[in-house]
């Protein structure tokens, strides 16, 4: 839940950033081009003052001047293209009205300016310098006097204010990335302690308490007087299996105290272990009979893995529920699928569950364990007790698990 929870309210989240940031851009979008049609009202009356341009003409002269603004925020580059080359066309095809001393209108001027600083804001830096270069020697070229130099010096003025702007947020943003960064690892952090402090509690309440049953099956036959062989084997046998719960345990625990990037180098029970599992329940006392047919090793970690689970597990549930019955095992390795079954009768001596009780009705997860473990290679698992007695465990496993 607290996942999910986390997942709804980032997305919730990032859903309100881009709604505003979608907004901001539309109101962006409405000012220029209001603030382009203002202009376009003010260049189309004024022409006449500035320049001799035939009646028919002014509109598309003025649309010239004006309307490369409308790329200002979009196409900053080529809005500036087409603004320069109707500030080349202009002087040399129509002649200025006597008194006007400038080769374009004032709001022509504003546009080559406003575009130049949109540039700098935003493109590449060899753009930046082609452009700021080019808007100066235009400046140079068709600007008459020694008014050159004062508007090279302007434009340049104009392009480093807009590159210190321009690195400013920049760096911002840039600081803002590695706080987001920080707070993120400082939440790892915080996960891995968690983690840590759980392998700490489990290694004290499970780990030492296992420990000490090794320690205790191993010496009671030297402890305790008159013990019998049936009884040293037994206390042999509980000996092997804490070993193997505690060196299973302590995996899980050095998982847990992992930092998570590290791959997992500790080898995972599979289908070569299983005559270990096999062997450690007949020391235990099962009466087991195992059968393994076709090629183990051709069958994928990942699904062998969950053969030795869903067998460990079922002969767990016969000891535990069916003690002293009779247990079958049979593992068939095919060429797509490897096929489990496992088997056991009704306790003898009427111990144990009743035949037709189902091991989760004793309070454990073993069968919904295994059927999560089945589903997560693509496989299924049945489980289900059995008309004559005792109980069944049958599952079907993908021989390579899909991807």
């Amino acid at each position: 839940m607290g996942i999910v929870k986390s997942f709804v309210r980032n997305g919730v989240r990032d859903g309100v950033k881009l709604s505003v940031r979608y907004g901001r851009g539309r109101w962006w979008d409405v000012a220029i081009v209001v603030t382009t049609l203002i202009l376009y009202s003010i260049a189309w009356p004024t022409l006449q003052l500035t320049h001799d341009v035939p009646a028919p003409l002014m509109p598309i002269i003025s649309g010239l001047a004006v309307f490369p603004f409308l790329l200002v925020r979009a196409q900053p580059a080529l809005g500036w293209a087409i603004s320069a080359v109707a500030a080349m066309i202009v002087p040399w095809a129509f002649d200025r009205i006597p008194g006007y001393d400038y080769p374009w209108q004032v709001v022509h001027i504003l546009v080559l300016l406003a575009l130049l600083t949109a540039v700098c804001l935003r493109e590449e830096m060899r753009i930046v310098l082609v452009v700021w270069l080019a808007t100066v020697l235009l400046f140079f070229a068709y600007v008459p006097g020694n008014d050159g130099w004062g508007w090279a010096i302007g434009l340049t003025a104009i392009a480093a204010f807009a590159l210190l702007v321009r690195w400013l947020v920049l760096s911002r943003r840039q600081l803002a990335r590695e706080e987001e960064i920080s707070e993120l690892e400082r939440a790892r952090r915080a996960a891995l302690e968690e983690k840590a402090r759980i392998a700490r509690d489990l290694h004290d309440i499970v780990a030492h308490h296992m420990s000490l049953v090794v320690v205790q099956a191993q010496s009671a036959p030297y402890r305790l007087p008159d013990v019998s062989d049936a009884a040293r084997a037994e206390f042999e046998s509980i000996g092997v299996l804490a070993r193997e719960a505690l060196n299973e345990v302590r995996g899980m625990l050095g998982v847990l105290r992992s930092d998570g990037t590290l791959p997992e180098n500790a080898p995972q029970p599979g289908m070569g272990r299983l005559d270990e599992l096999f062997d450690a329940s007949r020391r235990a006392g099962v009466d087991l009979t195992a059968r393994i047919d076709g090629d183990p090793a051709s069958v994928s970690d990942g699904a062998g893995l969950a053969v030795y689970r869903i067998v460990q597990e079922s002969l767990a549930n016969a000891v535990r529920h069916a003690p002293g019955s009779e247990v079958s095992v049979q593992v068939v390795c095919g060429p797509d699928r490897v096929d489990v079954t496992v088997c056991n009768g009704a306790a003898k001596d009427g111990g144990g569950d009743s035949p037709v009780m189902q091991p989760e009705l004793a309070g454990g997860n073993g069968i919904r364990g295994m059927v999560d473990r089945a589903a997560s290679v693509g496989g299924r698992l049945y489980a289900h007790p059995r008309p004559e007695g005792g109980f069944e465990v049958s599952a079907s496993l993908p021989r390579v698990p899909a991807a």
